[in-house]
């Protein structure tokens, strides 16, 4: 009667990996318990969200190796993995549940950088910013509901923004990854994507320093000048007074990502016997609405959802 929070299924997005072929389950080995899954089994687990009251689904391609280039040219094929299972997502399930897309270059370059690069291995920001507003309109023409750019480039939100109005996808949201930090805890995630042993270099020249959280506040407020509907905080347990900060200072819908990292150190604590594994993923999924998150993204989302409903 008297609890502050209150935790239920449409808190949460469950993030999912696309991977190539029909009828196919591919294990993760550092995300215990998560698979890749073929365009077909996608829309399985888009019914299966749907039946567990889950709104929307993140969508993240593992790209075939000899798909990936310099300068990420397949996030622009409509018959790219994420094309193919957001339209069956919405032919099998229409607007029963909302499809949310990642915006970045990461799973389409050969050299794991999340935009295109110059000789020195530098990223640069407006070269990318161009083929971002590509991939954004791509994955809109292909049905999908929010489009989710990750890739803290400067200026990609209004650049997407604008040409979303202009090409007749005005009623496609943004959310922004707004702070996204480079952080230690996106490794079991390389591995989904296939990205793993790609990186060369780091993403500390566009990804926030762990130390601030001030330039967080100032992200935000750009990107929601520039259009965002709603903002994102990555990580998620590590940043929860960022969270707390963005919600408190703008007001407006902010989620949080429990990123592969936390997951897997949740998963690895309850193998051990350091923890009930029900108890530890409820709590800290309550930890983010209780700092102020309107939602989280967590590979635990269809796990919490039938804890929830008992």
């Amino acid at each position: 009667m008297v609890r502050e929070t209150a935790l239920t299924p449409a808190d949460l997005i469950w993030p999912l990996f696309v991977t190539d072929g029909e009828g196919v389950e591919e294990p993760i080995g550092t995300l215990p318990g998560v698979s890749r899954w073929s365009v077909d089994n996608i829309v399985a687990r888009a019914k299966e969200a749907i039946d567990l009251g889950i709104p929307c689904l993140a969508l993240f391609p593992n790209t075939p190796g000899d798909m990936r280039d310099a300068t990420g040219s397949h996030a622009l094929d409509s018959d790219n993995l994420m094309c193919r299972a957001i339209a069956a997502i919405k032919q099998a399930c229409g607007d029963e549940i909302g499809v949310l897309t990642d915006v970045a270059l990461d799973p389409y370059t050969d050299h794991g950088q999340d935009g295109l690069v110059d000789d020195g291995g530098y990223v640069l920001n407006d070269e990318t910013v161009e083929v971002l507003v590509g991939q954004a309109l791509n994955q809109a023409a292909a049905g999908a509901d929010i489009i989710a750019p990750s890739d803290m480039m400067d200026g990609r939100i209004g650049a997407i923004r604008n040409a979303l109005e202009s090409e007749g996808h005005a009623n496609v949201q943004i959310m922004s990854y707004a702070a996204k930090y480079a952080s230690a805890f996106y490794g079991p995630f390389r591995d989904a994507v296939g990205s793993r042993g790609l990186l060369k270099g780091d993403k500390k020249t566009y990804q926030m320093d762990p130390a601030n959280g001030d330039e967080a506040l100032r992200e935000v407020a750009l990107d929601l000048a520039e259009g965002a509907d709603s903002v994102m905080v990555k990580p998620g347990l590590p940043y929860l007074d960022v969270v707390r900060a963005v919600k408190e200072s703008f007001g407006v819908p902010t989620f949080a990502y429990q990123v592969s990292g936390e997951y897997a150190m949740i998963e690895a604590a309850a193998a051990a016997g350091a923890g009930e594994r029900d108890a530890l993923v409820l709590e800290t999924l309550t930890a983010f609405k209780r700092a102020g998150a309107n939602g989280v993204l967590t590979y635990h989302a269809a796990h919490a959802a039938r804890l929830l409903h008992g």
